[in-house]
């Protein structure tokens, strides 16, 4: 056992377990282990009943709101466990101040991240916000849903029906973001040929509205990845990545991201893949394998995914991973995902990839799912093969690129991209 973003050791009960506590309470369900050493070996709380009380009273007279949180005692080490839960009141101050976690370590919150923290706790969102403009146009946005919803022209009604006002009756954020001019960023699409050092093509969508960023990405998608190839006497269009994942995953980018920093999603394009780059983690209530999995739980910028929805650029909220999945279902290398604290990366290799496997390799990949994980137990037993030559050839693949690999130990799972 070892320290981590959601746990931490203590080997006795001083003020210095607070700032986590405001962390945990902020950001995310943590435990703090009292009677711990820093090497993680249980030394105990001399006397764990007054323990519980002395952190139960500095917990409650110093940090506002009161947060939720349990203690319990294991007896034979005489450790105390304090588990903290996220609050949904927050922020979670400690001496006017609020913290999270990096790493195994407590800071404190930057002013972006306690301004986040205020929204939240007033169950309010960064699109919600007014805009502090009353001169907004919407050509564009109206063009659209002509299109798509058959409406004949675009009314305050129909705005406010989207959610584009702020409790003021004045356009909030979203509404800025569908606007034709504004001050937010936007998307930056690059192609690349051999290397990064050769650019071949570069377009920014910037200060316009977000259906005009998603249309100017798939522009150039279509430009690059499609062409036309002609059997017998038909006409087919041939994608060298598949257009639904594309669509999904700038949709996606756009509508999850995180619109109160300046940054551009990112679309680098090279002749064997796409790389989508999105600001921003996960949002708040949302695991990496939960993501993965295709289910939400939280949306950072709800009025925007239900435009996006009524439009049908998305078909459901949580569904856009697994439609990316269900695109490379008949691909050897499929897409890959990847989560960090401030970006969710997307790659989509073109379709004709190949894995540089063996015929074990080849076969164990053409067991496997995108959609269920096994363990190597499992996928020996159905191929009939030997432990040790199951993980020897899973490791191979892994290596490949084709297969994920999700936990550790014995609880190790696999799928395939």
């Amino acid at each position: 056992m070892i320290e981590g973003r959601y746990l931490e050791f203590k080997q006795d009960i001083s003020n210095t377990f607070l700032k986590t506590v405001s962390a945990f309470a902020n950001f995310g369900d943590g435990v703090i282990l009292f009677g711990v050493s820093d090497g993680g070996d249980a030394v105990g709380v001399k006397d764990p009943d007054a323990g519980c009380l002395d952190i139960e009273n500095r917990i409650n007279d110093s940090i506002s709101p009161r947060p939720d949180y349990t203690m319990s005692i294991n007896r034979r080490t005489g450790v105390i466990t304090l588990r903290v839960s996220q609050g949904r009141n927050k922020p979670y101050m400690y001496k006017g101040k609020a913290y999270r976690r990096s790493d195994t370590a407590t800071v404190e919150a930057d002013p972006l991240e306690l301004r986040r923290l205020v929204l939240e706790g007033s169950n309010m969102y960064f699109e919600d916000l007014p805009c502090g403009s009353d001169d907004l146009t919407f050509e564009y946005f109206e063009t659209r849903l002509k299109e798509k919803l058959g409406i004949r022209s675009l009314n305050e009604d129909i705005l406010r029906t989207f959610g584009l006002y702020s409790g003021d009756k004045k356009y909030n954020i979203a509404a800025a973001l569908f606007s034709d001019r504004n001050s937010f960023s936007g998307v930056d699409i690059a192609r690349f040929g051999a290397s990064l050092n050769e650019i071949l093509d570069r377009e920014t969508a910037a200060g316009v509205s977000i259906l005009k960023q998603y249309d100017a990405a798939v522009s150039l998608y279509r430009r690059y990845y499609q062409y036309e190839k002609i059997e017998g006497i038909e006409r087919k269009t041939v994608e060298m990545v598949p257009e639904e994942a594309f669509r999904e995953a700038v949709a996606n980018a756009l509508v999850h991201r995180t619109w109160d920093i300046s940054s551009h999603v990112r679309i680098a394009m090279f002749p064997d893949r796409i790389e989508i780059t999105s600001p921003g983690g996960l949002p708040a209530g949302i695991t990496k394998e939960e993501y993965l999995n295709g289910y939400i739980s939280n949306l950072r910028n709800p009025v925007i995914a239900n435009v996006f929805f009524r439009l049908h650029y998305i078909e459901m909220f949580g569904t856009g991973v697994r439609r990316i999945k269900e695109a490379y279902k008949s691909a050897y290398i499929g897409p890959e995902f990847t989560v960090s604290d401030n970006a969710v990366k997307v790659v989509l290799p073109c379709m004709d990839s190949r894995p540089k496997l063996t015929s074990d390799g080849r076969t164990l990949l053409n067991a496997m799912d995108s959609e269920i994980m096994m363990s190597s137990s499992e996928l020996a037993e159905s191929l009939g093969w030997t432990r040790d030559k199951t993980i020897r050839t899973l490791n191979m693949v892994f290596e490949s690129g084709a297969v994920v690999k999700y936990g550790t130990g014995r609880g190790t799972r696999y799928s395939r991209r």
